[in-house]
């Protein structure tokens, strides 16, 4: 790898270690029955790579809990013909308590049980949860703010309908200012009963999401406002409804789509990904076990880690196939994947890895409803000038109602709070009726040497 090669220094791995150590001791206190390490797990892996070893899971922490995981919860089970029902019907509701931090919050939550697509077209359930504030809104229906989480993992015990419960949700913070202003927020599982992302399928769920929502009748929302926000994993999950909205959901009508941090050319961003990166830019890494680990459920014959990967990488996907993303970043950051494919495969030589890659760009579909996307000017883990701007360009040549800003500020979580703060405003705005404001292209690079990683 030349210049580009990392060996983390003696503070990273202590770093590494720590949390390592006490993600094991939070997990173990609380469920001393946490599974041992899988003996069949790599026992150690090469001195330039991240040495943590195999970590707890959070779902088998879930499990251990009093409310049951989705994998074991009757409540989500498809019915016996889920073709038997339209795109975004109700199959089955129930109302449940949210909670922060595991404290009961004062909420009104319904979830809803409905029909969806997969990538492929075949029918799938799926669920989406609707939380309504105790304030009054007069003169209008109550606005809707879909929020979509960046969910990112491979493990039904890690999406939103169960961490809303458990008090786990991750962006709740974020959440609770569209409460405070009396909207509605509907947080819907938009990866699925099989927790696929970046595909088109997490469009279709979102916009059957909102379906459902004003196909509730005692909810009181079918002629309220609806606009899109979400970050990361769940800017693609945005991005991707309203991208499908004019061919999929002709019926949903969007004020607007806040969202950013989201990788737009997979290719790129696999490529980026893969490989081993310098410095913090290594962490990247881990993106591209999640997704393959994601994509082998939907592509089984292109992602085939048998067929592409050598047995310890087969090992680390396995491990990587039921964990949230807390516990799977840790474990694939700077752990390039480029290390583990079998002798004579790599990225460029799969092109059916390629075309489902490229297929589930962003670029293949524009939207057609106003936008206002941010992305951070240097970000490790999906960098902007090759992953994001083309595919930007490419939405502003083609006309979209678009407002783009690079937020000249460093870092992926950094942007998800910086940018979320113009974000929040801006669907606020568009949900009272207020204009989207004009389009603009800020799509300034930073001043960073040329090719430096993340930029």
């Amino acid at each position: 790898m030349g210049s580009n090669s990392f060996r983390p220094g003696r503070t990273a791995r202590r770093s590494l270690a720590s949390l390592a150590i006490g993600l094991t001791l939070a997990l173990t206190a609380v469920n001393p029955a946490v599974a041992p390490a899988d003996p069949t797990f790599p026992p150690s892996f090469p001195p330039d790579q991240n040495q943590l070893p195999q970590l707890p899971r959070e779902p088998d922490l879930y499990h251990a809990l009093p409310i049951a995981t989705p994998d074991a919860d009757p409540w989500y089970r498809p019915p016996q013909d889920p073709a038997a029902y339209r795109p975004g019907q109700i199959v089955r509701t129930r109302e449940v308590q949210t909670r922060l931090v595991g404290i009961p919050f004062p909420v009104y939550t319904k979830q809803l049980l409905y029909r969806s697509e997969d990538v492929h077209g075949d029918p799938i359930v799926t669920a989406t949860s609707v939380i309504v504030p105790g304030i009054p809104w007069v003169g209008s229906a109550r606005p809707v703010v879909s929020f979509q989480e960046a969910i990112d993992s491979t493990d039904s015990a890690c999406n939103p309908s169960h961490t809303l419960q458990l008090g786990t949700f991750k962006e709740a913070a974020l959440a609770t200012y569209w409460l405070a202003q009396g909207f509605a927020i509907n947080v819907p599982d938009f990866d699925g009963e099989f927790n696929t992302f970046s595909t088109w399928d997490e469009g279709k769920m979102v916009l059957d999401s909102i379906r459902a929502v004003k196909n509730d009748p005692t909810l009181g929302l079918h002629d309220s406002g609806v606009a899109l926000y979400g970050y990361s994993g769940g800017g693609s999950g945005s991005i991707r409804a309203a991208a499908l909205r004019a061919t999929y959901a002709p019926d949903v009508h969007l004020l607007g789509t806040a969202f950013g941090g989201a990788p737009a050319d997979l290719v790129a961003q696999a490529r980026y990904a893969t490989v081993r990166q310098p410095g913090v830019t290594g962490i990247s890494n881990f993106t591209m076990w999640l997704g393959f680990a994601g994509l082998a459920r939907e592509y089984p014959d292109v992602f085939d880690a048998k067929k592409l990967l050598t047995p310890a990488g087969q090992e680390i996907i396995a491990d990587m196939s039921d964990r949230c993303v807390y516990t799977a970043a840790l474990t694939g950051m700077w752990r390039p994947i480029d290390d583990y494919f079998q002798p004579g495969q790599s990225l460029e030589s799969s092109p059916a890895v390629l075309r489902v890659l490229r297929d589930n760009s962003l670029d293949a579909h524009i939207p057609d409803s106003p936008l206002l996307w941010f992305h951070g000017a240097w970000d490790e883990l999906i960098p902007p000038s090759t992953v994001v701007l083309p595919v930007v360009h490419k939405y502003h040549d083609a006309g979209a109602d678009l407002r783009f800003i690079t937020v000249p500020l460093p870092e992926h979580i950094t942007n998800a709070v910086v940018g979320w703060l113009p974000a929040q405003a801006w669907i606020s705005a568009v949900l009272r009726g207020l204009p989207p404001g004009p389009r603009f292209m800020l799509d300034y690079r930073a001043p960073l040497p040329a090719g430096f990683p993340g930029s």
